[in-house]
């Protein structure tokens, strides 16, 4: 019976070690498949939610877009910082 207590006990120690426990995010649908806008390397506004402060294209687990329209989203930023209609970097003068 000593036996069967102990066990009991060993197992009541759980709350030392680790946090609470992170619940379940519903994933992002992408905006561009179905109806969603179109992705234009001159739409300015559209490619700056794309794009951090410092002008890093955001990866596709943030931006929630598919890997389809993830890489069209990368080549018109990357087009649109070529025709200077987006900044490369966040230079300070």
């Amino acid at each position: 019976m000593e036996e069967k207590t102990r066990r009991f006990e060993d197992k009541g120690d759980k709350d030392q070690g680790g946090g609470e426990r992170r619940g379940f995010q519903r994933r992002k649908g992408c905006r561009f498949c179905g109806e969603g806008p179109v992705i234009d390397y001159k739409d300015r506004f559209l490619l700056n939610n794309f794009v951090t402060e410092r002008f890093k294209i955001v990866p596709r687990r943030i931006s929630g877009c598919c890997a389809f329209h993830q890489r069209v989203l990368t080549t018109a930023i990357k087009r649109a910082r070529h025709i200077a209609v987006l900044a490369y970097t966040s230079a300070q003068v």
